[in-house]
């Protein structure tokens, strides 16, 4: 029971995401970044706000950290399938010969 708990811990902690989870990490922490900038600086523009504008964007900030940083399981749903330990291959590979019929090539 123990050794379970203990288990899904460190699946939590380890924070595994495949590439594609990667890539959407990035883009939504882009997004985020964009969107909150915009809205942030548009505020302290037209209010004549900085502090507020300074708000807003740390804000976005944090709101993009919790979002993107955090293992969250949607950022692993195409997991790598790697090979087995021990270099062995997954499927065996037959060598083949493969023989040149010189009468194509005679001239």
């Amino acid at each position: 029971m123990a050794d379970q708990l203990l288990d899904q811990v460190r699946d939590l902690v380890e924070g595994q995401i495949d590439f594609e989870g990667q890539k959407l990490a990035e883009a939504l922490a882009t997004a985020i970044l964009v969107v909150v900038g915009g809205v942030s600086f548009l505020t302290g523009f037209f209010l004549q706000d900085i502090a507020l504008a300074l708000k807003i964007g740390l804000g976005g900030t944090a709101l993009a950290f919790i979002s993107v940083v955090p293992p969250w399981p949607f950022f692993n749903r195409h997991p790598v399938k790697w090979l087995p330990v021990g270099g062995a291959p997954a499927i065996a590979s037959v060598q083949q010969n493969i023989v040149i019929d010189e009468k194509l090539f005679a001239k």
